[in-house]
């Protein structure tokens, strides 16, 4: 028969909200089913009524009721359109976590997933964030954006000073993003800088940008770098890329520019007819944004890593690339 339990709240779980506490460690509980047990009071901190924004200290005790979920049946499912598509937004935003404390949220975003709306979208982060409005009624807002399938780091702020301070960051570039990239071909230059003009062009399949001409009308200065990491013979290879700049699908259109598209990008990628694409690879966009460096709204910098989206750890996998090599 299903019991009360008593647990208590480790050090290393200082500061942490009471929702995120249950998404550790019963990650098959569900949003609504943990709202309706703290509205009735049958979770408890201390012997006290408790939301689940309240900050647990340790050595405090929780009150878990029974639940019908197993503490240890974790749903480790990747997030994905098809495994996201039934579940609360609360819940998506709680697994995309990597980071958080009270000014600001760090996500993995996962492919395919957008940042904002657009034609045709129902779902995507901006709109996901309300149900994370907090007491106020304020709602973590976006500071930066991610292409719909780029994977990676997101940041999120959660109050308007924050928003202020790391947008400010972003514009006047104190931010170091790092991307991983699996591209075809192997650059000539092991370590090299991109420096183009990119304008945005209406096509039949959506927007695109192009290279263009210093001083054509609307165009703006796009700078990368990139070296590269390993590589498979002379057929692909995995490259650490950086921008400097912050343009619109930079790194796939500098990619694409010096002879090494992205695999699986469907805007930029092509090929002659001779080519095939690699079996076992999926034909996904392979950029993810692995990491960031960023000054916190309260000073110290933030340092944060995402895991690879799946289709880019079995590409990994598959080409015997080892992606504890980096992030030292």
């Amino acid at each position: 028969m299903a019991t009360v339990e008593q647990r208590r709240v480790e050090n290393d779980e200082a500061g942490l909200r009471l929702d995120r506490w249950f998404k550790l460690h019963y990650p098959g509980l569900g949003f609504g089913h943990l709202q309706k047990l703290l509205r009735s009071g049958q979770i408890r901190v201390d012997g006290g009524r408790a939301k689940s924004d309240t900050r647990i200290q340790p050595g405090q005790m929780i009150r878990v009721p029974p639940m019908g979920v197993d503490a240890k049946s974790i749903d480790s499912r990747p997030l994905t359109a098809n495994t996201m598509r039934d579940r609360h937004d609360a819940d998506v935003l709680a697994q995309m976590v990597v980071y958080e404390d009270e000014k600001v949220i760090v996500f993995n975003k996962p492919a395919g997933l957008a940042v904002q709306g657009g034609s045709g979208l129902s779902r995507h982060v901006d709109k996901m964030l309300e149900a994370w409005r907090n007491r106020k009624g304020e709602k973590p807002r976006l500071v930066h954006r991610l292409d719909r399938d780029t994977s990676g780091i997101l940041v999120v702020a959660r109050t308007r000073g924050a928003a202020i301070s790391l947008t400010k960051a972003f514009r006047e570039r104190e931010t170091k993003k790092h991307y991983w990239a699996i591209v075809k071909g192997v650059p000539a230059k092991r370590d090299g800088r991109i420096s183009t003009y990119l304008k945005k062009e209406q096509t039949p399949d959506g927007d695109r940008m192009r290279i263009a001409k210093h001083g054509d009308e609307s165009a703006d200065h796009a700078l990368s770098h990139y070296r590269v990491v390993d590589q498979v013979a002379q057929n692909f290879a995995w490259l650490e890329m950086e921008p400097y700049t912050g343009r619109t699908h930079q790194l796939r259109v500098h990619a694409a520019h010096i002879g090494h598209p992205i695999l699986g990008d469907p805007k930029y990628f092509e090929h002659d007819t001779n080519w095939e694409f690699p079996g076992g690879v999926q034909k996904r966009l392979h950029l993810h944004a692995r990491r960031i460096v960023i000054p916190h709204p309260d000073g110290g910098v933030i340092d944060q890593i995402a895991p690879l989206p799946q289709h880019m750890v079995q590409t990994f996998n598959l080409f015997g690339f080892d992606d504890a090599a980096l992030d030292d």
